[in-house]
């Protein structure tokens, strides 16, 4: 019984040479591309992140709920804050808390804490995508600019209940 030919020490074909030079090309142009794409392409949230605890987001976020109160959808509370002022949203066992009511136009600072388990806050249809980590206070500074009800989804599986783990920011 006869080994096959090794061929690998073989000078390489031209279109051998053709697709490694192109795959080459390829890859040193993707690797310039990810800082410009950073930098200049303004997709990326500005975020900050502080330590915390649970016990203290949660308790930070029942006393936004008790002072910007305005009404109540399905049981969780619509809160209405002053626009510039710092907003609160919590992600807890498969739902997130409370429901948002930002004005158009204006800027607020959005913090956002888990619980319990790692969650994903996805803004849709605007693509914006968080990851959400217990023990952290995540702060996005955003702007709404365009009105209407947008849908915020969990993008990273957080256990049994995880598909009804949806919120609401409303722009008015």
């Amino acid at each position: 019984m006869l080994a096959p030919e090794q061929t690998w020490w073989k000078p390489m074909g031209r279109l051998e040479k053709t697709w490694l030079t192109v795959a080459l090309v390829w890859c040193i142009f993707l690797t310039i591309m990810m800082p410009l794409w950073y930098f200049m392409g303004k997709q990326n949230v500005p975020t900050e992140t502080y330590r915390t605890t649970p016990q203290e987001f949660a308790a930070t976020v029942n006393d936004f709920v008790a002072k910007y109160q305005i009404g109540e959808e399905n049981g969780i509370p619509v809160v209405a804050p002053p626009p510039g002022s710092d907003v609160y949203l919590r992600a807890s066992t498969w739902q997130w808390y409370p429901i948002l009511q930002l004005e158009k136009g204006k800027e607020y600072r959005l913090h956002i804490s888990s619980m319990e388990y790692n969650h994903g806050f996805s803004l849709q249809p605007v693509n914006i995508n968080l990851q959400v980590v217990p023990g952290y206070d995540y702060v996005a500074t955003i702007t709404p600019t365009s009105v209407g009800e947008f849908t915020i989804v969990c993008n990273e599986y957080c256990f049994l209940g995880h598909h009804t783990m949806v919120g609401k920011i409303i722009v008015k």
